[in-house]
């Protein structure tokens, strides 16, 4: 069967219900649209554990601050349609701003200290707009397998924090990052970068992985790896940092010392393209 796309919150909750009432599992996929296959494997995953996959495709204003690009965000839902159809995704909500936000938004959802650094840092309401509209979406599917990937690491971590903190019936699935051949993590935003940004984008996994390798050779002082990383990116002449930092796996915090499940997490401009990558690594101890 194609795949259904509804435009109301009611359409959407009500056809999610009656799967489940039939002894369906339902599985969730957030997006904001404009799909590329990092978003198809989790549709992929998804289907694999789930008998009824939906996507949201919803490019939500509450998340992004001012001067950042809400107005020119790349859409295009007859694509997008196009590619959930193809992966065979039950379900889509595509809902417009009004049907989402009938009014104007009172009731936020503040995620603590878990905002406060790295993305936080730079977009001091961006993770504010993730959670509250992450919630409502969470209202709105009921009981369900979320799908979420991991290059958006502070999003997957706070979005894992809240749903055990606000006892949502939801289960939150981490999906690893696809990546082009070169190593640069699929983005939405890639669409944005110029040829020259383009071959130059993939230093920052190439900044990830000196890293890690350090961290695995011995190197257990945090700031000189997290320092190797940044070096590596700002000799890129067509890269600007934002930042380079080491976190306990799972978590904002870093460690007194390299040593377990740790990751390295990276932010960097290419002319008007913001772009995120991350990398795990386990370490002795």
């Amino acid at each position: 069967m194609p795949v259904t796309v509804v435009d109301t919150i009611a359409a959407f909750r009500s056809t999610l219900d009656e799967a489940r009432r039939t002894g369906h599992a339902v599985g969730l996929v957030p997006t904001m649209g404009y799909l590329h296959d990092g978003h198809l494997s989790l549709m992929a995953r998804s289907k694999r554990e789930c008998d009824l996959t939906a996507v949201t495709i919803f490019v939500n204003p509450l998340q992004f601050g001012a001067n950042e690009d809400l107005s020119t965000y790349p859409r295009d839902l007859p694509r997008d349609v196009e590619r959930c159809d193809a992966q065979g995704v039950d379900l889509i909500l595509a809902p417009p701003v009004e049907e989402m936000y009938p009014e104007p938004v009172l009731t936020t959802v503040s995620v603590g200290e878990l905002g406060l650094t790295m993305e936080g840092a730079s977009r001091p309401t961006h993770f504010a707009g993730v959670s509250t509209v992450v919630a409502k979406l969470f209202n709105i599917a009921g009981p369900c397998r979320a799908y979420f990937g991991e290059k958006d690491y502070q999003q997957l971590a706070i979005v894992t924090r809240m749903a055990r903190d606000l006892s949502f019936p939801i289960t939150i699935v981490p999906c690893a990052i696809v990546r082009e051949p070169d190593g640069l993590a699929m983005s939405s935003r890639n669409v944005y970068l110029t040829p020259e940004e383009r071959a130059a984008a993939p230093v920052l996994h190439r900044a990830l992985l000196a890293g890690a390798a350090a961290a695995v050779a011995g190197e257990r002082d945090p700031q000189a790896a997290v320092d190797l990383v940044a070096d590596i990116i700002r000799a890129e002449p067509l890269a600007q940092l934002d930042y380079a930092e080491v976190v306990v796996d799972g978590t904002v915090t870093r460690p007194d010392e390299l040593h377990g499940a740790v990751r390295f997490v990276v932010a960097a401009r290419f002319g008007t393209p913001r772009l995120l990558d991350n990398l795990a690594v386990q370490l002795p101890g």
